[in-house]
Parts: structure tokens; sequence; C-alpha cells
């Protein structure tokens, strides 16, 4: 898909959900591989004996930037089977205008996101586009993760 078509088609959708993920379980694995990763030995995270018995949760949390790395796996970004749009050469994670964390992930907890476009603009080679990006945990009313993220995608 030529970028003019795909312009045209996220300016006719601004405002609108344009993305609901499939469930995720957030594992102990993945939480303890995100501290690993990161260096964030938080006892909430990694001590399920000591987090049943001290934390407000009875168990270990993911970290909120944790929740907040899924955005691409969530959104669907790392598929290369399935783009977003056809002819997209890359997608580049360009920044966060906003992000909020108004809900703790429960490890074992089952996450999904909903993306919402808020603006598409043409840049030199591609088209920046930002959306909000809101992690519903199953079963609780408030959200784990609120951002407003840029992503670019190049054509």
């Amino acid at each position: 898909m030529p970028q003019a078509q795909a312009l045209e088609q996220l300016q006719a959708r601004v405002g609108e959900e344009i993305h609901v993920s499939d469930w995720l379980v957030v594992t102990q694995d993945r939480v303890e591989a995100f501290a690993q990763a990161t260096g964030d030995h938080q006892w909430i995270h990694v001590d399920s004996e000591r987090a049943t018995r001290e934390s407000p949760y009875k168990g270990t949390i993911s970290h909120g930037y944790l929740t907040l790395s899924l955005y691409p796996l969530l959104r669907g970004l790392v598929d290369e089977s399935a783009p977003m749009y056809p002819g997209i050469r890359n997608v580049i994670n360009y920044g966060i205008n906003k992000l909020r964390f108004p809900s703790a992930v429960k490890t074992g907890a089952r996450v999904r996101a909903h993306t919402t476009l808020v603006a598409v603009e043409e840049i030199k080679g591609g088209l920046q586009v930002t959306e909000t990006y809101t992690v519903e945990i199953e079963n609780e009313t408030k959200p784990a993760c609120v951002a407003e993220l840029i992503m670019r995608l190049y054509f």
C-alpha cells in the first residue's frame, strides 16, 4: 500500500479505536525476565513469599514498565507476517507524550490492549502516528496503563 493511501485511511479513523489485542497472561516468568533485563529486582515483583505476606496485592505484580513494554506485542507491531499496512519497511517507537499506571497487574492476570488513533501526519519517508494505548486487566475496573505513544511508519 502506498504511503498516501495509508495516510488517507488513517486520517479517516482519527478518534476511533483501531485495535484490540488478544488476552495475554502476565506470568511470573515474564516478570522475572523483565527484572533480569532491567535490574529491577524489587521484592514486590520477584519474591512471591514476601509479596504474599506483605504486599497489599497478596502476591507479586508486574513492573509498570513491563506493562508499557508489551505495546509492540499487544499492538501487533512485531508480527512480520501481518504488517499494519502492506509496504511498511519498519515501525519505530518515537516517543511518549503521556504515561500513567492507574492499577497494578497481579502476576497471573490477563491483560489486553485497546488502541485509539489520536493523530497521523506525514514526515519525511513515512507517517507519524500517535495512539492512546490502554491496557485492560481482566475483571478490573481501572486500567493498568494508559499512554499516548508515537510511532513512525516508514515506507
